[in-house]
């Protein structure tokens, strides 16, 4: 992934760490029946993955379109970075295992 593209990536990925995004993002994935999965990055321990079509499920065909016109990235390309990068980053903004 070029510079430019990791870069626009990554601000992202910043924007979904607001605490207030945190907390939708649970709620969507509580929506989406996949909450257990999102907590455990909120929560000590273990990290569960997030395929990229759960995490679609979880943000929703809108705000996956968004991301796609905020970043230039397909959303094959953006979906699995985001599912691999975001357990970690959500676990490291929430060390205290909440938002």
């Amino acid at each position: 992934m070029g510079m430019d593209l990791h870069a626009k990536l990554n601000d992202q990925l910043q924007s979904l760490l607001q605490p207030a995004t945190i907390q939708a993002l649970v709620a969507k994935a509580d929506d989406a029946g996949l909450g257990d999965k999102v907590r455990s990055w909120v929560g000590n321990g273990e990290n569960l993955p997030i395929t990229p079509d759960e995490l679609r499920q979880v943000l929703g065909n809108s705000e996956v379109q968004a991301l796609v016109a905020k970043t230039g990235l397909p959303a094959d390309s953006l979906l699995p970075a985001l599912a691999h990068f975001l357990p970690g980053a959500v676990d490291s903004k929430t060390p205290q295992g909440e938002a």
